[in-house]
């Protein structure tokens, strides 16, 4: 309707306006609550070309187009507001193209551009955490969002294999694993733990024995006089605190003061240097170091496979940075030897960029070994190397990498590659807990395995205390459970701005009120027992509905351009509270009329179209934020 309107304006200009007009003065906006409509067309800027009031060009463009758009049946003028009212005719016919769309609001498939979204990519040393929930939900949606908005989606991860990181974990568990009877050493199959906790466990050991030796060596250097009077003071002070914070188990403050100590002992530790060795002979491909990297990462690689499944997502296409990293190495060296990057007197390489107003950036260690940038510009390229027809990539990552990918996007600029602009970093707030923020590397984080298993036994405990379970299996209970449970969790998750930093709160995501999913769910479960009880829907052809009906399909209507606005700002939240307010709508409509028991059938049977079609877009609106919503609930 606002493309006919715009169009008649534009040609019949001459005829209202006494001149033409440019296409950028017809604008639109929503109607008011308070006012009759359902455009609304912004006079303001034909006020100025035809020296006039407000009220009086949009009088006389309002009568014009009344007369001469059949679906148009009155309007309104407030100021410079133009509000048209669309006629019973038009919105009846809105719902029957509605309803005969099974894939109503998606365009069709494959006829955008070739994308590919990165989400995930965690390091293969620990377990997946909250953090890595609110990214692999958000990644995995704004793939789908596209895929909805017509675009080949390609859905990749990097996987973190290699770095000082994982050489901790792999250092820590041949160092301090315990052994059998026979001299083996433990493992995810002997302990029964979670090959990803395992690892994960490993790593927090590490800094564990990282932190005494630390303080043993701080220790040794304050009899030896190594320090100055006043520093001497402040490394007492941090050993004994230590001693103290270990005994209460605030690996928070623990951590912290650690990495205090470290700045004394000038990480001259020799664990830490184990590890570094370690890396070195890593990238050397040493043999024996090469094959625990493989069983270690084998171990991950299991546990990681079994959280994406509970999570419900899924990868085209995997990268690995211990495949990536050397092609970055050759891009850097490249770009040396081109004079875009400089070496330092300790053979450390880096790129100047002060004059793009940033600083200047490692790219090479100056043992040779390669930093994350290192890697990040060798998986761009061969992504772009994979997939020629590829004309972006969005990196879902936390805006604490915000920095890392303007530098990113740069540097791959002055290499030469125009496909940089094509890059774009999808930038998330981190999730908090009511005690703050969190970090992996004390041990003090918010598993993800954990967190799932909570929110769908929250879930179970709070279905079985509403009842209703009867005549269901014991699979099917399951199901419903798992279902309501990761879908409050999804949802909770994306419902907020990406950019936005927000905290979690696991009970309130399965309330069956407010703005969850549970909430929705439940609205869909209520509409297929209302079609249910209806049996077989017959056609409709009446326009005796009122006003509820009619926002309703409104509401409906606007689906496609909520997608749409979804995947031009990679956005799952427009489509959470969009699903929110339909839902909402379609409770207030429920409770207000009739629909089993009107006694006009013709009336009856466009409720029930409009009931099935509220149902059609919640699933379809759900699946793009990786949520499935039950029949019965």
């Amino acid at each position: 309707m606002e493309n006919k309107i715009k169009a008649l304006l534009l040609s019949a200009a001459t005829e209202i306006f006494g001149q033409e007009i440019s296409e950028n003065l017809v604008q639109f906006q929503k109607t008011r609550k308070e006012f009759e409509g359902d455009i609304t067309l912004v006079t303001f800027p034909f006020v100025k070309m035809l020296k006039t009031k407000p009220e009086e060009v949009g009088e006389k463009v309002g009568a014009y187009l009344v007369e001469h758009v059949e679906e148009l049946e009155a309007y309104n003028v407030v100021k410079g507001f133009l509000n048209l009212v669309i006629n019973k005719e038009f919105w009846l016919k809105e719902l029957k193209n509605i309803d005969a769309d099974a894939r109503f609001g998606f365009r069709p498939e494959n006829s955008g551009d070739t994308l590919m979204v990165e989400y995930s990519s965690p390091n293969t040393n620990k377990p997946l955490h909250l953090g890595h929930l609110r990214n692999n939900f958000l990644g995995y949606s704004v793939a789908e969002i596209l895929k909805a908005n017509g675009h080949n989606v390609i859905k990749t991860q990097i996987v973190n294999d290699r770095g000082i990181h994982i050489c901790k974990s792999m250092l820590a568990w041949q160092k301090f694993a315990p052994e059998d009877a026979n001299g083996q050493k433990e493992t995810p199959q002997t302990t029964g733990i979670k090959g990803d906790h395992f690892v994960g466990k490993y790593y927090v050991e590490f800094e564990n024995q990282l932190i005494k030796e630390a303080c043993a060596l701080a220790e040794e250097k304050l009899k030896e006089g190594a320090f100055e009077a006043e520093d001497a003071e402040k490394v007492e002070k941090l050993i004994a605190l230590i001693a103290e914070t270990d005994a209460v188990a605030d690996k928070s403050k623990y951590n912290s003061l650690r990495s205090k100590l470290a700045g004394f002992t000038k990480n001259e530790t020799e664990l830490l240097k184990e590890a570094q060795d370690m890396l070195v002979k890593w990238e050397a491909k040493d043999p024996q170091t090469y094959l625990l990297w493989n069983t270690m990462n084998g171990w991950v690689y299991e546990g990681f496979g079994s959280t994406y499944k509970r999570m419900g997502v899924d990868f085209d296409k995997m990268y690995y940075e211990s495949d990536t990293f050397l092609i970055g190495k050759d891009l850097v060296l490249e770009g040396l030897e081109k004079g875009l990057f400089f070496k330092k007197e300790d053979g450390s390489v880096w790129v100047d960029l002060t004059d793009e107003g940033l600083d200047e950036k490692l790219l090479l260690r100056a043992d040779g070994t390669a930093v994350y940038m290192t890697q990040d510009l060798g998986t761009a390229f061969d992504r772009f190397r994979d997939y020629p027809d590829l004309n972006g990539i969005v990196y879902t990552v936390g805006n604490e990498q915000d920095y890392h990918f303007k530098v990113l996007f740069l540097v791959l600029k002055k290499l030469g590659y125009s496909w940089a602009d094509s890059c774009f970093h999808l930038s998330y707030g981190m999730v908090d807990l009511p005690d703050g923020k969190m970090k992996s590397r004390e041990g003090k984080v918010v598993d993800a395995d954990d967190l799932m298993e909570e929110v769908v036994n929250d879930a179970m405990e709070s279905t079985k205390e509403r009842g209703h379970l009867d005549g269901l299996s014991e699979e099917e209970r399951n199901d419903l459970y798992e279902m309501i449970g990761l879908g409050g969790l999804k949802y909770f998750l994306l419902k907020v701005d990406p950019q936005k930093r927000m905290k979690f709160d696991p009970k309130e995501s399965i309330d069956l009120n407010g703005n969850t999913a549970p909430f929705i769910q439940y609205a869909h479960a209520r509409i297929q027992s209302l079609l249910s009880k209806a049996g077989e829907l017959k056609a409709f052809d009446t326009t005796e509905y009122g006003a509820q009906e009619k926002e309703l399909i409104k509401l409906l209507a606007s689906f496609p351009e909520t997608v749409a606005e979804a995947g031009k700002h990679h956005s799952p939240a427009l489509i959470a509270n969009y699903t929110f307010e339909l839902v909402k709508l379609y409770n207030t409509f429920y409770q207000s009329v009739y629909i089993l028991n009107e006694p006009n059938e013709e009336l009856k049977q466009l409720r029930l179209a409009l009931s099935a079609n509220v149902a059609k877009v919640i699933k379809q609106a759900m699946l793009l934020l990786g949520i499935k919503v039950p029949n019965r609930m």
